[in-house]
């Protein structure tokens, strides 16, 4: 059986941007261009599909607003003005992030990680980029940060079953979403696991 990540869209300022995998409601518009770029990298399945909470289209290089270049240049400049301040690290590396910076995004978020090492969000927000970069190893190792922290972390054990799935290995991740339904099997993340497993027995 084949598998494809999910997905959540947050909205930032004026546009979409990736944060961290999750669980949202389907969107029934799904979005056919994003759709086409995956699918040539990740196989597909009806477990694992594009979920947009807020119903944003992902930014693209091309619609990348003036709006949005002035923000960028604003948070750069906090960034400058305060090397230590993470707040201001997060949000710049976020929106570079959406505008497909991932180089300077990462680093950004590296930099966060060296001041707080137990930052949750933050190592997701790495696990997101190393997706889309194909980079299965190391989002998956992000992950494993984020429940080095907080074991019982739903979101981060139903990724890793997302992740482990893409690669392969069907048993390892319905251990994975087994565990996130013994957590909390009523949360939007332990009922996604459970129909999760459900499909596999199909």
């Amino acid at each position: 059986m084949k598998f494809k990540p999910i997905y959540l869209y947050g909205t930032v300022a004026v546009i979409a941007i990736v944060i961290l995998f999750i669980i949202s409601q389907q969107n029934s518009h799904e979005q056919d261009d994003f759709h086409q770029s995956t699918e040539q990298s990740m196989p597909e399945d009806d477990i694992h599909k594009q979920l947009f909470e807020q119903g944003n289209t992902p930014p693209s290089k091309e619609n990348v607003s003036d709006e949005y270049r002035k923000k960028l240049a604003e948070l750069k400049d906090a960034v400058e003005k305060d090397t230590k301040d993470t707040v201001a690290m997060k949000n710049y590396a976020e929106y570079l992030a959406a505008a497909h910076n991932m180089a300077e995004a990462i680093d950004l978020y590296e930099k966060i990680i060296v001041i707080d090492p137990k930052r949750t969000d933050i190592h997701f927000a790495l696990s997101i980029i190393y997706f889309t970069k194909k980079d299965l190893i190391r989002s998956e190792a992000e992950n494993n940060k984020v429940l080095t922290y907080d074991p019982n972390n739903q979101m981060a054990l139903y990724n890793l079953g997302a992740i482990t799935a893409t690669k392969g290995d069907l048993e390892r991740a319905k251990e994975y979403w087994n565990q996130v339904i013994k957590i909390d099997m009523e949360s939007k993340t332990g009922k996604l696991a459970k129909e999760s497993l459900e499909k596999l027995r199909q």
